[in-house]
């Protein structure tokens, strides 16, 4: 209860002294006594209810818990699951030597056959009718259900997919490995990372057929054009760089990030460049005329990963603010930001047929619907930090989604259902340390058989399909999950 204090109750009871008319003397103060003032006479005023705890109101209470129970357990009622008839058979007193129930699980039992009394001005307004069942008809008692949970989606049972295994190491980086991409012709690809040095393999043999220098710090992203023989890089000395492979030098310096560029992004049908980096900006270059088209602020992280399609939204990004955002490419605006991310967003892949994208977190992997950015389902079991992630679309139909952890563990997963059906521990190359056990980029050759990754042990990986495996020496141990995330 509140106690006032007889010191303040009595200044403020006193009638003014002097003056004419009843007003106070006005003397000059500063602010900063006047605040002090302040903040010493609001302490007097509250100091007696310092510490002293809120009364309890079950009838509020009761409400609260019948109103969580509904929302979350509604969709459980016809369930015959042992723990829901368990929960409904009546309770037995608890034998002598037991814990008695407390007051709350009391409560908790109690509320589902009890009806809160709530306050006259509130009755009308919170109560809650039974959701009635699919095909019948709610009876018209003035009342109406605050919302219809449904049970969720089936779960599909996930497709059978062969294990990959390790093919090649190809040594020759004197740094960490940061970024790949795979040319078109598919007999080619070219690596890049701390070392500065842009590589040129075969993508056959794995032998070295070029090596190129030009930036001043770490490269961080590179691209490769499907349409004009450039290749675009991007590193931590502020330069985006457009070579022409003919001549194998740099034609086009892209001047205007203010920090290190850590991804970039090529539009499939327009010659359009995105870049974003550590400025928290994703800028959008004409890849001709070098001027910058667009400025997109919004993020308040480093943007680290960047895609495109040529469908809407034609630019996505993600950001170390742990949000995504889509990006309208005709306006050069944002036009959806999404917040679901707890944790910072440092890979992202388009499905090549679906209207659908994957974002890859340490919270979660997470499959968008385009074009609004519906979110779709969760993908876990990694557990780490994922910085790199590539999906391949095989000929039956089916797909799947590996992620490069930051631990040095490779995971894939079945698409549609979420399913992990593998995990390569990776090893350190003899001679590197054990901590630089990670993976930092990652991309299929475009047949799909191949997986090519970059690590930090400063050597690029090969995977392939294990040829002898079977669903008999492989099987599929999966259970549907009774949880599978909706937010």
């Amino acid at each position: 209860k509140f106690v006032p204090n007889p010191q303040v109750m009595a200044q403020v009871a006193s009638p003014p002294v002097g003056g004419n008319g009843g007003d106070f003397p006005v003397e000059p103060k500063s602010v900063q006594e006047l605040v002090r003032r302040s903040v010493k006479r609001t302490y007097d005023m509250f100091a007696g209810n310092f510490q002293v705890p809120v009364p309890e109101m079950p009838q509020a209470q009761s409400a609260k818990l019948r109103i969580k129970m509904h929302d979350e357990y509604t969709w459980l009622a016809n369930d015959p699951d042992p723990v829901v008839a368990a929960s409904a058979a009546p309770q037995t007193p608890a034998p002598e030597g037991q814990a008695r129930p407390t007051a709350m699980s009391r409560m908790i039992d109690e509320v589902a056959v009890q009806q809160p009394q709530l306050p006259r001005n509130m009755q009308g307004v919170m109560q809650l009718a039974p959701v009635p069942e699919e095909g019948s008809q709610a009876p018209n008692n003035g009342t109406r259900a605050l919302s219809h949970i449904s049970r969720p989606a089936a779960i599909p049972r996930p497709v059978w997919h062969p294990p990959w295994k390790l093919m090649r190491v190809i040594s020759g980086h004197t740094g960490w490995v940061r970024t790949l991409d795979v040319d078109a012709s598919n007999e080619w690809f070219v690596s890049s990372g701390s070392d500065r040095l842009i590589k040129f393999w075969d993508l056959a043999s794995g032998t070295l057929k070029l090596s190129l220098t030009g930036h001043v710090s770490a490269v961080r992203a590179l691209k490769i054009s499907d349409r004009h023989p450039y290749l675009f890089t991007a590193a931590e000395d502020n330069e985006v760089k457009c070579w022409d492979l003919e001549q194998n030098k740099v034609i086009r310096n892209y001047h205007g990030h203010l920090s290190g560029v850590y991804s970039l992004a090529l539009h499939p049908t327009l010659d359009v460049l995105m870049s974003g980096g550590r400025d928290a900006t994703v800028r959008v270059w004409d890849m001709r005329t070098k001027v910058e088209v667009f400025t997109l602020g919004g993020h308040t992280g480093a943007v680290t990963s960047i895609a495109s399609q040529a469908a809407e939204p034609q630019i996505i990004s993600g950001s170390m603010d742990h949000t995504v955002r889509l990006w309208d490419l005709a306006a050069g605006k944002g036009a959806v930001t999404l917040t679901n991310h707890k944790k910072s967003i440092r890979a992202m892949e388009v499905h090549p047929l679906e209207y659908t994208f994957v974002t890859c977190s340490a919270d979660h992997n997470k499959v968008w619907r385009c074009p609004k950015g519906n979110f779709e389902r969760n993908i876990d079991g990694h557990g780490s930090i994922l910085n790199a992630c590539a999906i391949k679309e095989d000929t039956d139909g089916s797909s799947i989604l590996v992620g490069g952890a930051d631990n040095g563990t490779m995971h894939l997963w079945d698409w549609k259902s979420g399913y992990k059906y593998q995990s390569i521990e990776g090893r350190v190359q003899p001679g590197s340390l054990s901590a630089e056990n990670g993976i930092f980029a990652m991309t299929f050759d475009k047949s799909g058989s191949r997986l090519i990754t970059g690590e930090c042990d400063k050597t690029i990986k090969i995977y392939k399909e294990d040829p002898d495996a079977t669903p008999e020496t492989h099987p599929i141990d999966w259970k549907p999950p009774r949880n599978r995330g909706r937010f």
